[in-house]
């Protein structure tokens, strides 16, 4: 009996179908999407509101079929047709980690300076002039938000009071971030009993959200650690790598990942 590809969805009771393939070459969640529409009374209710790909142990009962199927990818042009809708609105991208950066700091000195408590001078360190490198595509950009001031008010029968926290948006040192907006939050809260001797307290938390962009950059080090002796005497030199990787984006390749699946389609099927 045929195996095809299928979309479908959990169960009801949040499980995996058990009519899925259990041939250890087939595959199953693959490219999930809500099956929803925004603005819309929801087609698919909660477990059941993703549409994933999966190959199926048979063919669907003309007389009917479960509520986790969804329907059947007939050929590779229809498989290659539905990644494309679904990479479209969920913005497919090939992401490739590309080293961008690379220097290198070498400290050397006598054993006694490097363990000498306070350090009192002896060692020499060299760098490198930094090597960059480009990658293939578009520097990927990620989004992130932080509670950048938090201001609270309390106020008693016997005054107020105002406290500040700011928190500072922190990147990769080999990242950029910009600032793409603010939004600002108030939470007032009252505890107490007017007609008691302390009397109402009211607590007004008013929080500035910051949202940013940043390039998706990370920095590593890795040391290593080298000794020599010479007439007794020791000398030990550190080397310290520096490097800078970049994600960089690509368009997505559809072909390549239709082929991928209907290849494995074939092999569970014997064609």
């Amino acid at each position: 009996m045929a195996q095809p590809i299928v979309k479908y969805t959990l169960s009801k009771q949040g499980r995996i179908p058990e009519w899925l393939s259990k041939d250890s070459r087939a595959f199953a969640g693959e490219h999930s999407i809500s099956g929803n529409k925004d603005g819309y009374i929801p087609r698919y209710e909660s477990p059941q509101s993703r549409i994933m790909l999966g190959i199926a142990a048979g063919e669907p009962d003309p007389d009917g079929t479960p509520d986790d199927y969804i329907g059947k990818i007939a050929s590779k042009s229809d498989l290659q047709a539905y990644l494309i809708g679904i990479g479209t609105v969920l913005g497919y991208k090939t992401t490739t980690l590309t080293l961008t950066g690379i220097q290198t700091a070498v400290t050397t000195g006598l054993a006694t300076a490097w363990n000498a408590d306070p350090y009192a001078g002896g060692l020499t360190t060299t760098t490198s002039a930094k090597r960059t490198m480009v990658g293939v595509g578009t520097t990927a950009i990620l989004s992130g938000s932080l509670a950048t001031k938090i201001v609270t008010n309390i106020v008693t029968m016997s005054g107020s009071s105002f406290s500040t926290v700011t928190n500072a948006i922190s990147v990769d040192p080999a990242s950029t971030s910009t600032i793409t907006g603010y939004s600002t939050n108030a939470v007032t809260t009252t505890s107490g009993i007017a007609n008691e001797g302390s009397g109402i307290t009211t607590s007004i938390v008013t929080t500035t959200t910051t949202a940013y962009n940043y390039t998706d950059i990370q920095t590593s080090s890795t040391t290593s650690k080298s000794e020599t002796t010479t007439d007794g005497v020791i000398t030990r030199t550190d080397t310290v790598v520096t490097s800078e990787n970049t994600n960089y984006e690509t368009s997505y390749d559809y072909d390549a990942e239709a082929t991928r699946l209907w290849d494995i389609y074939e092999a569970v099927n014997g064609l």
